[in-house]
């Protein structure tokens, strides 16, 4: 270096009695003794034509001797023309990222819904996106520092439901690939989103509709319906009398909440549900689904308010009612989801048209809005073959309404 160095000692250093100052020890390492006397290594060095000083640690923590190659290496970087203050933030801040990069996809994951929770339209999206991962992700990758996750995980994940449960697959799959995306928006990974489908996944796996397997809803054995309607029609509100309106009809949800006061012939006894709501695969030709309506079905519609445009209003004017709103209500009657479903009543439909009737299968279908050939929906569109609809729809009105009160597990 130079200069002399190495001019203190571990005797000197250790003294309680030290006046406040600086004592060198050559080189340009110094040890700092404050007015309350603690003191600290510290190195001051010139560079660029400034003055500088650089903490080196507290005598306490740093001994002599380590203090003396601190002071070396940064020595050398000074000689170098590298600021050692500079130097050392440098790498403090790249160690903090280093860190940050080690963060877990699980935390990563929560980091996402802490910051889209609020743009979601309920805390039931933020609950379903978490059960989801926390069901399929985190026991796989949950652990895992996010910038190691690979397709090879992904496919863990997706393949193995991929085939039985592929609308939930799909969903986890687009889930992982978003908390990947802010991760990568965040710097804590680089590279291609190995959750990406299109250019991707879509090389490993069938797409949806190549698989699209029918992820059942629970439902509600037919034997125990009769009590339920029973208990059903105890209830007041809209909700309950879209629901047993539903089930009466065999509708789906977004059939019932969306129908609309025009669509009702009283006089004929008909719902027209519109082609352009009628729910079919993409592409394929839609028609107009007629619903013959029983004497319980139009009943229920005299008991509900005449206010707006549609049959069920909701709670917003100019609105019908929310999708979940029957859902809703079937909880509150002791109906757990995985028990019974307002979707799973149109099984409950199904089974009971082909274990206690003599119903053709087609005529059930067509009731339920199924795709069937079109030589036979010609022939049930005939007015002979309505009103067998009619029939059977009326036969299962009053099955609703028996007195055949069993009443089940769910309760």
């Amino acid at each position: 270096m130079g200069r002399a160095t190495n001019k203190l000692s571990v005797k000197f250093a250790e003294k309680d009695d030290l006046k406040p100052g600086l004592y060198g020890d050559g080189g340009g390492l110094y040890l700092q003794v404050s007015d309350r006397q603690t003191k600290a290594w510290v190195f001051r060095f010139m560079i660029a034509g400034r003055a500088r000083k650089m903490g080196l640690g507290d005598f306490e923590l740093v001994s002599l001797k380590d203090a003396r190659k601190k002071r070396d290496a940064a020595y050398g970087l000074v000689v170098d023309g590298v600021d050692p203050i500079d130097d050392r933030e440098a790498r403090k801040a790249a160690q903090a990222a280093e860190k940050a990069k080690a963060l877990t996809f699980k935390e990563c994951a929560e980091g996402y819904i802490a910051a889209h929770k609020s743009g979601w339209k309920s805390d039931k999206h933020a609950g379903q996106w978490r059960a989801t991962l926390e069901t399929y992700a985190y026991p796989i990758i949950g652990d895992l520092p996010v910038q190691m996750v690979e397709t090879a995980h992904v496919m863990k994940i997706v393949q193995p439901i991929w085939e039985t449960k592929t609308e939930t697959a799909s969903r986890v799959r687009g889930r992982i690939e978003k908390v990947l995306d802010r991760a990568k928006a965040l710097k804590l990974r680089t590279g291609e989103n190995p959750a990406a489908w299109r250019g991707h996944l879509d090389q490993l796996l069938p797409s949806k509709s190549q698989v699209s397997p029918v992820e059942n809803h629970p439902a509600l054995p037919y034997a125990e319906l009769p009590y339920f309607m029973a208990k059903l029609r105890t209830k007041e509100g809209v909700s309950a009398r879209a629901l047993e309106f539903t089930i009466l009809t065999v509708a789906r949800t977004n059939d019932t909440i969306g129908a609309t006061v025009k669509e009702i012939d009283k006089a004929e006894r008909l719902w027209t549900v519109p082609a352009a709501r009628v729910k079919g695969k993409k592409g394929a030709r839609k028609r107009d689904h007629v619903v013959p309506l029983t004497k319980q079905a139009l009943a229920v519609l005299e008991d509900v308010p005449a206010e707006g445009d549609f049959v069920f209003p909701g709670g917003k004017e100019g609105a019908g009612l929310s999708n979940a709103a029957m859902s809703e209500l079937l909880k509150g009657m002791g109906y757990a989801p995985e028990y019974a479903t307002v979707h799973g009543f149109r099984s409950t439909f199904k089974d009971w048209a082909a274990d206690e009737t003599d119903y053709p299968n087609e005529m059930s279908e067509i009731a339920m809005s199924h795709a069937v050939p079109d030589k036979v929906e010609a022939a049930y569109r005939r007015s002979n073959m309505r009103e067998r609809r009619r029939r059977m729809m009326a036969d299962w009105a009053a099955y609703c309404a028996s007195s055949r009160q069993t009443r089940g597990r769910a309760l």
